[in-house]
Order: C-alpha cells, then sequence, then structure tokens
C-alpha cells in the first residue's frame, strides 16, 4: 500500500523555501550515496560522427562505432543534422512546461482521481512500496510511435509540433546508427531495423531535476539500464549530472550543446547476443540549478519474441539470453526500475552469465 501523500511532486517538494534537506523517502543509504559510491574517473566519452557512417569507406569512424559500443555502451553523437535553432527550442519548450502552474502540468497527470497511477503522463516515477527510496525528479512520459497510438491527451500543447517534428528527425539518426551496428556484425544494413518491426515503439521521457539542497544525499535518477533497443538523450545545454558506470567507476558525461548521446539498451544487448552492451547509467543533482533532458527510447513491435539470433550463435559465443516476447521485457521494465535492477536479471532472461564473465574478460585483455 503506497500512501497518496508520498505521491507529492518532487519540484513542490524542493520549492519549499525551509527546506534544508529532502525527507528520508530519497535519502540512499550511506554505502549508495553519489559521494561515496566510486570515486569518479576522468575519462573521455568517445564521440562519433553519425554523418560519416554511411560512407562505406569510411573505416575510421566504423573503428570509432565500434570501440565506443563493446568499450562504453554508449557515444557522443555529432553531425547529426538537426539545426542549434530546433534543439533550443524543444529545450526552452520543455522548461516552460515544467515552470507551468501546477494545476496546469496535471491536466496532463499520470495519477487519475489521485490513486490510479499509470505510466504516461506527467508525474513522478511509479512508487511500488511505503519503504522505496524516490528519486529527485519528475517526468513527462508519452509513446510517440506508431503514430496512431499516441494519447494526445497527455501531450502539452506548447510541445505537440515540436515533438512531432524531433520525433522524426530523431528517429532518422536512431535508424542511421542501427544500420551501421549492423555492418559492424557483417550484417546487412536492415539487421536490426528488421528485428524491431515497421510499427516498433518509442517513447520519450523529458525530465526536470529540481536543485536539491543535499545533492551529496540523493539520485536525482538511480543507477539503471535501458530497455530500448537504442536510446536517443538530449540534455540540458548548461547543467551536467548524468553519469555511466565504467570499469567500477562513475564517470561524468559532460555537457554537450548541439551534440547528443546515443546509449546502447537492454533490447540490444539481447539481439546482439552481448556483443553490445547496456551500461549502467544515473544522473545526480545540483545543490543550486535546475536541469532538463530528454530521452526518446526505441523498443521492437510488442508482440515480437526476441532473443540472440542464429548467426551470432556459436561455439565460442553460445546464446546469452533466453528468447523473450518483448512485451513481457516492456513490462518488467517498471518493476525492475523500481527494485533498481535490470530487466532481463528481473525476469531471468539471462541465461549465461558465466560465459559473458568470460568474454568481458577477453575482450579487456585484448584491448589492452
Amino acid at each position: 500500500m503506497v500512501h497518496r501523500d508520498q505521491r507529492k511532486l518532487v519540484q513542490v517538494v524542493a520549492a519549499d523555501v525551509g527546506l534544508v534537506a529532502p525527507s528520508g523517502r530519497y535519502v540512499l543509504s550511506e554505502e549508495n550515496r553519489p559521494t561515496t559510491v566510486a570515486q569518479q574517473a576522468k575519462l573521455v566519452i568517445p564521440i562519433v560522427d553519425v554523418s560519416r557512417l554511411a560512407m562505406p569507406d569510411d573505416v575510421e569512424e566504423a573503428a570509432k562505432l565500434r570501440s565506443a559500443l563493446q568499450s562504453w555502451g554508449l557515444f557522443v553523437v555529432t553531425g547529426h543534422g538537426m539545426p542549434k535553432e530546433f534543439l533550443d527550442e524543444i529545450l526552452e519548450a520543455t522548461r516552460k512546461f515544467f515552470h507551468l502552474p501546477l494545476e496546469e502540468k496535471q491536466k496532463c497527470g499520470n495519477v487519475i482521481d489521485g490513486v490510479k497511477f499509470q505510466n504516461e503522463g506527467y508525474g513522478i516515477d511509479r512508487i511500488d512500496s511505503d519503504e522505496q527510496i524516490l528519486d529527485w525528479c519528475d517526468r513527462l512520459w508519452l509513446q510517440l510511435q506508431p503514430e496512431d497510438e499516441r494519447r494526445l491527451q497527455f501531450w502539452p500543447q506548447n510541445l505537440r509540433d515540436l515533438l512531432h517534428e524531433y520525433t522524426l528527425e530523431s528517429g532518422r539518426v536512431t535508424m542511421d546508427v542501427l544500420k551501421a551496428m549492423a555492418k559492424l556484425l557483417n550484417q546487412e544494413e536492415g539487421f536490426f531495423i528488421n528485428m524491431v518491426g515497421e510499427r516498433f515503439k518509442s517513447y520519450s521521457r523529458f525530465t526536470y531535476y529540481p536543485p536539491c539542497p543535499r545533492p551529496d544525499l540523493v539520485n536525482g535518477l538511480k543507477p539503471h539500464t535501458d530497455n530500448s533497443v537504442i536510446t536517443l538523450l538530449l540534455m540540458d545545454k548548461d547543467v551536467g549530472g548524468l553519469q555511466v558506470l565504467k570499469d567500477g567507476h562513475w564517470v561524468d558525461v559532460p555537457v554537450l550543446g548541439n551534440d547528443l548521446l546515443v546509449v546502447v539498451g537492454k533490447g540490444m544487448e539481447i539481439v546482439s547476443n552481448a556483443i553490445f552492451k547496456a551500461p549502467w547509467h544515473r544522473v545526480v543533482t545540483s545543490a543550486d540549478k535546475e536541469r532538463l533532458s530528454l530521452a526518446m527510447f526505441y523498443q521492437p513491435e510488442p508482440e515480437r519474441i526476441i532473443g540472440p539470433p542464429e548467426v551470432l550463435v556459436h561455439e565460442k559465443r553460445p546464446a546469452m539470453f533466453k528468447k523473450c516476447l518483448v512485451q513481457t521485457l516492456a513490462d518488467g521494465y517498471w518493476d525492475a526500475f523500481a527494485a533498481g535492477d535490470r530487466t532481463v536479471d528481473f525476469l531471468n532472461v539471462r541465461i549465461n552469465a558465466e560465459a559473458d564473465a568470460e568474454l568481458e574478460a577477453r575482450a579487456v585483455v585484448a584491448n589492452n
């Protein structure tokens, strides 16, 4: 049973002028706090020019992509073709939405009659128990594709046209990345695109992180892996906070300006038979600055059954995952996310963890 007062929006909590520290519902145990988990490493996030990936003779950029995917599971995207003014307009419209009066934002709310929670809409993430540690953020979650399944009652008026255009542009970039990833595995360009299907699902998550008086005590967004095939992320141009777990250390992803970030999801890890891996990442907060982000998640058609394709399974790399219905993964994601677990582990989909660890160890040796 979750009490109604525990669904309070974080922006409302943070607006309390007398707030000197977050309440216990947000406070992490000492060993899990951002300042004590691990010393941050000074590493450089890889950069890939997506406009060069379609060039058949550009082996240098393809090599950068391969290295980024296998060593990080994410990379900064340049050459995406979206004008600075367009991206600025999206971020400004996002900021304006979160700055609207509460009653205006709640017209897109994800809680019905103060009790029934649904994933889509404006609010906070799902709360499963009174003991669950909450993240220091509010969000607006919307289904984008297929277009005929959009629920426009949850779409803010000031974002509708912009989000429609951004869906088309980000989809173009995502398809280019999927084609390039297929070629890295010596497969046809449509290898991964065919796996997701014509009526694939895409979602957007607009996230607002208010300032927190004690950022050392909370997660802006808890450590997690994405459930997507690919995630495309547009981040705040002034305030950082995203971190990725790399070799046991949390590494800051820098402010990217007009560049985007591609993050490998668990769906891609499954259909690539763990050649490409989904990285753990989290968001930390700021004591005096708000932060925004817009994530676009791409998932296969829900009725599809996915698993490691036969062409990527052999004696040296056995199947790492069971076959699974995409809808089962999608449903299990929210349970896993609330529990701070990976969907494939929560649903017991991974079948070859020992072989996976051995292959990873070999890769580390080879890279050194």
